[in-house]
């Protein structure tokens, strides 16, 4: 039996066609090949739970495609798709851990200042600010943006309560304290939106779209599920850089985003894949469906990091509906739309 590794070394179609009688190699293999897939998505999520929770669900999704489509053309689609989810997730939890010490430490400058000034007025409430000070210095310690908001929001409400503590003192002390509880709540405000987009297309990410289809289910709401998988995009990245595929995925997003309605909502799931929920039935949705073949998909120009014009390059890409009815879970619902979506592209495959 070969390795793993060797396997997927291996040109895979050149072993299934000069070994056909060793029939039990290739199943056992993909079983192998499967379990790594869940082993890797585990420690990624025990790594990071707020980063790690997508990037085991995405490669739940390719362990899912390779027990559905055996073939050696599927596994080495598979293999491919592992590696853009690596790479993405390793960029994001380098993106996640900066942008986490730069916002704590932002806001607990701003608030050591604050108990400076009031301290030059009143040592008692002086105190009181410095004890919130050392309780906002131990959320530095935090991994999960979750719990981060989540303490800052508890100490915020420590803050207010000084406050209302002293308005009885100084009015214009009070004003100036109001507003600094005024920018840090806009802080918390600000870092929830964020923590509720793509960072790259600014569209709503797969945390965001998994809510909103957990609360139209709430609600026993009609709704379809559509999943876009862009074609060729893998080699937009081999051809013109990974720049030139960020500036396609951005341009693509704003395309989908301004050809959606406004009660629709438009997400990235993840590379190259997009996501639209569309607030009606699948007659409905098929016609929006269309809307999308013709006013976004075509020609675009991108930019790879030159400045200057870049070639024009055609997207099209694979579609996949689903319609929620009563009783479907969330799961079941995108397990539904990726199998759709993958049929379109082996037609797609068809036809070329």
């Amino acid at each position: 039996m070969i390795s793993l590794k060797k396997f997927l070394d291996m040109d895979t179609t050149a072993v299934l066609q000069t070994e056909p009688e060793r029939e039990g190699l290739f199943p056992v293999t993909l079983q192998s090949y499967r379990a790594v897939l869940g082993a890797i998505g585990r420690t990624a999520a025990h790594i990071s739970p707020a980063l790690g929770a997508d990037l085991e669900a995405n490669l739940q999704r390719l362990e899912h495609r390779v027990s559905v489509n055996t073939s050696s053309e599927s596994v080495k689609q598979n293999q491919k798709q592992v590696e853009v989810q690596l790479r993405e997730w390793g960029d994001r939890i380098s993106d996640h851990l900066k942008s986490k010490a730069d916002e704590v430490r932002e806001i607990l400058v701003a608030l050591a200042k604050t108990a400076e000034s009031v301290g030059s007025w009143d040592n008692g409430y002086s105190n009181q600010f410095k004890e919130v000070t050392g309780r906002l210095e131990q959320i530095a310690n935090l991994d999960d943006l979750t719990e981060i908001r989540s303490s800052l929001v508890k100490r915020v409400s420590e803050l207010k309560g000084s406050v209302d503590q002293m308005t009885r003192d100084s009015k214009e002390l009070v004003a100036h304290l109001r507003a600094e509880v005024s920018i840090y709540e806009t802080k918390l405000k600000s870092a929830e939106q964020l923590s509720l987009r793509d960072e790259l297309t600014r569209v709503a990410n797969r945390r965001s779209v998994e809510e909103r289809i957990r609360w139209c289910i709430e609600c026993n709401q009609t709704f379809c599920f559509v999943m876009l998988d862009l074609n060729g995009f893998k080699q937009v990245n081999d051809r013109h850089g990974h720049l030139a595929g960020d500036d396609l995925l951005k341009q693509f997003a704003v395309e989908l985003q301004s050809n959606a309605r406004s009660g629709d909502l438009v997400g990235r799931w993840g590379g190259d894949e997009f996501v639209v929920i569309i607030a009606c039935d699948k007659t409905g949705a098929t016609s929006h469906v269309d809307r999308i073949r013709e006013w976004v998909f075509g020609k675009y120009t991108i930019n790879g990091g030159t400045g200057t014009e870049g070639p024009v390059i055609h997207v099209d890409a694979s579609i996949g509906v689903a319609e929620w009815k009563a009783g479907k879970t969330l799961q079941e619902l995108i397990a539904e739309a990726d199998a759709a979506m993958y049929k379109d592209k082996n037609r797609s495959r068809l036809r070329e």
